[in-house]
Formats: structure tokens, sequence, C-alpha cells
């Protein structure tokens, strides 16, 4: 039978995250989110703004170094803050509305001379003027932002260990669940010798008042082979080991997500195996909801890193 161990405090966490820092420098502010949700690997997907095109290569490497599963989305906004302090007129496109309005009127004496006022009110007419930035100020303004990609990434991964926390309790009392489960069935499995050897008493007698010939010899046979198919202790003992196996991985925490998703699949093994095999009523419920609770674990297994 597994032993129960004490829980203690295992670094697991879930792959579901979000995160966002705020910022300002040289003139702009800043903001960063990231959110992670569960995911087979490793995909991170950035969406910056224009101009801040090369923070990408950098924020996937960032990402990679602090997480090894997940789906992330980093989406970084900038504005502009006391930069655009001068403004100027575009000539050009002055130029074409006036000569535009100009023509018009020439064939319609109904239309207003145009307004110096409506004309500057243009879309496009009058431009803000912001200063160029040197090579060091857009360095130094990069390196910021890098700098708050770290804390937002810090952040998620505070949130998703906090998270794993929470799903850490939960997995616990599902195997709890599981073990004694397996219990219930070990003292059916003892029983169901018994329950058989009576029911082939029942169908002999009934076979040998219409077969009398049949050598009591093959009949012992096949009882034994009937016993030997329905003794379900080999698969209890496995479903143990690997109960055994899994709350040693949670015991020992970190990135444990795919190797407790392969246990999963080798505790429905064992209870499919174990369903078949029920020569009872109550041993088959047992079974199913064995299988019902470690779907349930599965579940919870599939969002962990």
């Amino acid at each position: 039978m597994v032993k129960k161990k004490s829980k203690s405090n295992p670094s697991i966490a879930s792959m579901t995250g979000f995160a966002r820092c705020s910022g300002s420098s040289d003139g702009y502010s800043w903001n960063w989110e990231a959110k992670s949700v569960n995911g087979k690997g490793l995909d991170v997907r950035c969406r910056l703004p224009q101009g801040f095109e090369e923070i990408d290569v950098e924020a996937r490497n960032a990402t990679g170094k602090a997480f090894k599963r997940g789906n992330f989305n980093l989406v970084l906004t900038v504005q502009e803050t006391s930069r655009q302090s001068q403004y100027q007129v575009n000539r050009a496109l002055l130029d074409q509305l006036v000569e535009t309005a100009s023509e018009i009127r020439a064939g319609n004496d109904e239309f207003d001379k145009p307004s110096l006022d409506g004309l500057l009110a243009v879309r496009g007419v009058i431009e803000p003027v912001t200063e160029a930035d040197d090579e060091e100020e857009r360095r130094a303004r990069k390196n910021e932002m890098l700098t708050g990609l770290k804390e937002v990434l810090t952040s998620l991964g505070q949130n998703r260990l906090e998270e794993g926390a929470r799903m850490a309790e939960v997995l616990f009392e599902q195997l709890d669940t599981i073990i004694g489960l397996c219990r219930q069935a070990e003292k059916l499995a003892e029983l169901q010798p018994d329950n058989i050897r009576q029911k082939l008493k029942e169908q002999i007698a009934e076979l040998l008042e219409s077969t009398p010939s049949l050598p009591e010899e093959r009949l012992a046979q096949e009882a034994a082979v009937l016993m030997t198919k329905a003794d379900v202790r080999e698969e209890l003992d496995r479903l143990q080991a690997h109960i055994e196996a899994a709350r040693d991985l949670m015991e020992e925490g970190g990135v444990i997500g795919r190797r407790l998703d392969f246990l999963c699949q080798e505790f429905n093994r064992e209870a499919n195996t174990l369903c078949s095999k029920a020569a009872d009523v109550g041993l088959s419920k047992i079974g199913l909801e064995l299988k019902a609770v470690i779907e349930q674990y599965r579940e919870q297994v599939q969002n962990i890193e």
C-alpha cells in the first residue's frame, strides 16, 4: 500500500498567468503586458509598436530563459509624452488644398472662399515636429524597456507559482482519493476468488446435469483459468506504484508537467484493465470512479509547467 507522505510546499508552476508593468523614459511612457496559457512546448508571440521591432529577439530570449513551457503573448505599448513641442505647416498639402478650392470656385460661385482656419484644420496640414533621437538616447530607452520586460516576466513567474501552489493542493487531494479507491478495490479483490468459486459451483452443477460426462479435471482447469484472469492485484500494485511516483515528482517540484502527464496515461491503463477484469458490480463501480478521478487529475496536470 502507498505510504502517505507529508505535503511540503513544492515549487510547482502553472502555465497560466498574467502580469503588467509600466514605466517612462526620456519623453516616452510604455507599458508591458505578459499573458501565458498552457501549451505542449514554449511558444512566444510579441506585439510591438512600429519602431521598436528590434526588441523582439531579446524579448523572446528573455522569456525562453525564464520559462520552459507555455504559450506566451507579450504586448508593448509606447506613447510619447513631452517630445512634441513644435509644429510645422505642410506647405505642399496646403498649396494643393488652396489650388483645389480655387478650381472648384471657378466653376461655381455658390462656394464660399475657404478660410485659413478651415484649411489649417484639415488633417495633415499642421504636423508635429519631434526632435530627432540620437543613438545614445535610443539605446538608453531600449534598455529601460528591457528592464521593464524582466520585471514583468518575474511578476508573471511569481503569478504562475502562486497558481501552481493552489493546484498542488488539489492534486494531492485527488491522489488521496485515488489511494482510497485502491484500498476499497483491494478489499473487494480479496473476496473476488470466493465469489467466482461460488458462481462456478452453481454453473458446474447446472452443466453436469445437462452433460454428466464432462470430466471434473477439465472443470477444475477452467475454474483456475477464470480466477487467474479475474485477479486484479497486479493492476492495483502497478497503480499504487504510479501513485508513489506521482507523489515523489510533486514533492520534487520544478518542471514536472510532462512526466506527470505520462504517469496519468499509466493510471488510465491500469484503471481500464481493472474495469475489464472486474467480476462483480462493486469492483466495476470502483473502477469507473477511479477513471473519473484520474481524468480530473490529468486535466489539472496538463496545466503544469
